[in-house]
């Protein structure tokens, strides 16, 4: 794996005084404007990759091959440490060593595994994996690291799922027990992430929330927020805005306000190099 892809690297890239706010990406291409807008590390989830990859719902329809082909294209694309979704593992624990194989080949700095059991998004009844049986996995998960360069994260859901505070701190301190890399309580604020300040000494990873709309509210709270949509939602606003006005025939949808140049496009991507190689192999 490279250097710069590493664990070690995710850890440098968050070793500032303030959190990083991260605009979660959603395939290659999003992954690579992330980078060159400076972020220093590129994350994608399930949410997205359901969504651009197969125009799904995040309800864990897609399989273990499913999402690691998708972060896969995405590692490829970019050369920043990427943080991957590992859902709630894919396995029990004895078998959980497949999807830590399978991340770890697919070369990404940090993976987070989940202990919500019932399918996100939706009204229904929002349950969570018993902590013995979570503690389980994140230790089997641990144990089939080939290396260092891969860090676990351990994500709970009880603050998000069941809006229990308390036992999102009696998870994330057996999770760190355990000796996981990162903490991720979802759906907490600023003002909770530092009540589980107290009780954690672990970096804590979160979820940005549309009642935080200042970056600086997530200093000193969280080392890292994750908005998972944002991209997607970013590329599906302005992508109808446009469509909307093609259809309308308007003018204005093929100017370069809607529209990025050819030229500006197709730099990012690869097409000088090729031509490069296509002239030196002639």
């Amino acid at each position: 794996m490279k250097a710069a892809r590493t664990a070690a690297a995710l850890s440098a890239a968050l070793a500032g005084p303030r959190a990083l706010v991260l605009p979660g990406a959603y395939d290659p291409l999003s992954a690579k404007l992330v980078e060159e807008a400076g972020f220093g590390m590129v994350y994608v989830g399930s949410y997205a990759a359901a969504a651009a990859g197969h125009g799904l719902p995040d309800v864990g329809a897609l399989t273990l091959d499913e999402i690691v082909r998708h972060t896969k294209a995405v590692v490829d694309a970019v050369n920043v440490p990427v943080i991957a979704d590992a859902e709630g593992g894919f396995f029990e624990p004895a078998n959980i060593w497949r999807t830590i194989d399978a991340f770890e080949r697919a070369g990404v700095a940090a993976i987070h595994i989940e202990d919500h059991a019932g399918g996100k998004h939706t009204t229904l009844p929002q349950t969570l994996i018993p902590l013995d049986a979570m503690k389980h996995k994140l230790r089997a998960a641990l144990d089939a690291r080939r290396s260092n360069d891969l860090a676990i994260i351990a994500r709970t859901d009880a603050i998000w799922a069941t809006k229990n505070i308390d036992e999102a701190i009696v998870r994330l301190q057996a999770f760190e027990e355990i000796g996981v890399d990162y903490l991720f309580p979802t759906g907490a604020t600023p003002d909770m992430l530092r009540n589980i300040r107290a009780h954690v000494r672990t970096k804590i990873i979160t979820i940005n929330l549309p009642s935080v709309p200042d970056p600086a509210e997530w200093d000193g709270a969280a080392d890292l927020v994750i908005d998972y949509g944002f991209c997607l939602k970013a590329a599906t606003k302005a992508l109808q805005q446009s469509l909307a006005l093609a259809k309308a025939r308007s003018p204005e949808a093929f100017g370069r306000k809607h529209l990025e140049s050819e030229r500006d496009f197709e730099a990012r991507l690869g097409y000088a190099e090729f031509t490069r190689r296509a002239e030196k192999y002639q």
